[in-house]
């Protein structure tokens, strides 16, 4: 089996392996292995802090999830959501590398960082003077990060399908930054597929303020400002075939900084599959692919984030959860800011292997209309989360001059809801119910 998906700037190319999967593996252009990311001081026997610690009491984060999840209404896919849409553009199927738009540079200035940009679906969000002024701020690192991860998933979703373009949405925020929404919608595998970035600043709205008082946490602002940097990418993935699943990640990073010139920093995010129908092979490949990815950073690191995504992703109404779970992570401000940003690197490498193969096997099978009706339930599901508990969602919502679109394209093109509708008993869509009701642990 020969799949290669291209090399995204100075990301990692992903390379087909023979296996029930084609399983995709990162590898160097220049031949070396896979890359493992090391934390200093593994190699002694020395306890270290890890991922996730905090010194505040107990172990727990400084910072209540609530913040990061009102945040979320501004970087990420329900946040796309502040501004216009400046321009639209159609990329054409072969995904093509595009041309940044660089601007004058100094004679004599390294171009890498443009050609590093060549491969995103347009260029950064941040004017790329102001990205080689910075280049180890990790503003700069962070969105470089997510234009990648884009672009990577884009590629490989395009490839797939084979029929449908995505489209290219730039917009700006008046109040500072913008974004770039890229939406396949009615191709021939994908219904709809959106994949979005936000590199938003400014002053805390008083609503993220209210947010952060109501769950404890009163940061010190100044002259009644709080100023805040936002930025993420977040995808959501509705695939036509009732075997192949939907799938859903986030990852972001956020500064704050308070009236005495302290600056708080951390970073969210988590990658979730919700399957019409359970395919056991395929929840095992998807949360073994995560696991190996967090097993790089520390071995408690997986548990942990398995079982924050089972309970975040839980629909209280129905008594289930939306799908079969993943990571998912808020607050990540430990053990340093250079070690939290490898994990975040890690996690979004492993967006394409972790699903793509899985597309690629289900995408062709056949299924009837009473599978396609279940999947069209099932959705409702996913609907009734997004917009009744979904954090990010409500917050972008409720927040005055919110980009709607953008709030809403995690949501299906087609959903369906019928009254009192059950399943029969031990049949396949009993089957998933119950896993959705119990969570499984799928790797030990």
């Amino acid at each position: 089996m020969a799949l290669k998906l291209g090399r995204l700037g100075a990301g990692p190319c992903w390379r087909a392996v023979q296996g029930d999967y084609g399983r995709l593996r990162a590898w160097s252009p220049r031949g070396t292995s896979a890359r493992v990311c090391r934390l200093p001081g593994t190699a002694g026997t020395q306890a270290r802090r890890g991922l996730g610690h905090s010194p505040s009491a107990g172990g727990g984060s400084w910072l209540g999830t609530g913040l990061a999840a009102a945040l979320a209404g501004l970087a990420g896919l329900a946040a796309a959501a502040f501004g216009h849409v400046q321009r639209a553009e159609m990329v054409p199927k072969s995904l093509g590398a595009r041309s940044p738009s660089p601007g004058r540079r100094e004679e004599g200035e390294d171009d890498e960082l443009a050609r590093r940009c060549s491969a995103f679906m347009t260029s950064p969000v941040t004017d790329l003077r102001e990205l080689r002024r910075r280049p180890e701020d990790m503003k700069t690192k962070m969105e470089l990060m997510i234009m990648e991860t884009q672009a990577q998933v884009c590629r490989a979703l395009a490839q797939v399908d084979g029929v449908a373009d995505f489209s290219v949405d730039r917009w700006e925020r008046k109040e500072g930054g913008g974004g770039i929404t890229c939406v396949l919608q009615d191709g021939r595998v994908f219904e709809k597929a959106g994949v979005s970035i936000s590199v938003v600043h400014g002053s805390l709205s008083e609503e993220a303020a209210s947010q952060m008082r109501g769950r404890g946490k009163v940061l010190k602002r100044k002259d009644g400002k709080l100023p805040f940097t936002a930025m993420g990418i977040s995808s959501v993935i509705h695939p036509k075939n009732p075997y192949a699943p939907t799938m859903h990640f986030n990852y972001r990073y956020f500064e704050v900084e308070e009236a005495d010139g302290d600056t708080h920093w951390w970073f969210g995010g988590g990658c979730d599959l919700t399957p019409t129908y359970l395919n056991q092979e395929d929840a095992v490949h998807f949360h073994r692919t995560l696991k190996e990815a967090c097993d790089q950073h520390g071995p408690d690191i997986y548990p942990k984030f398995k079982k924050w995504c089972d309970d975040y992703f839980y629909i209280v109404h129905r008594g289930e959860r939306r799908g079969i779970g993943g990571i998912f992570f808020d607050d990540l401000n430990s053990p340093s800011k250079e070690e939290a940003f490898r994990f975040v690197k890690t996690c979004a490498e492993a967006v394409v292997p972790s699903y793509v193969p899985i597309v690629k096997k289900h995408c062709d099978d056949s299924f009837t209309p009473q599978d396609k009706l279940w999947q069209q339930l099932r959705r409702g599901r996913y609907v009734e989360f997004n917009l009744v508990y979904d954090r990010g969602t409500k917050f972008g919502l409720f927040t005055p001059g919110s980009r709607i679109e953008s709030i809403l394209m995690s949501l299906p093109l087609t959903a369906r809801w019928e009254y009192m509708h059950s399943p029969p008993e031990n049949s396949k869509e009993a089957e998933i119910l119950e896993v959705l009701r119990h969570p499984k642990d799928w790797v030990h």
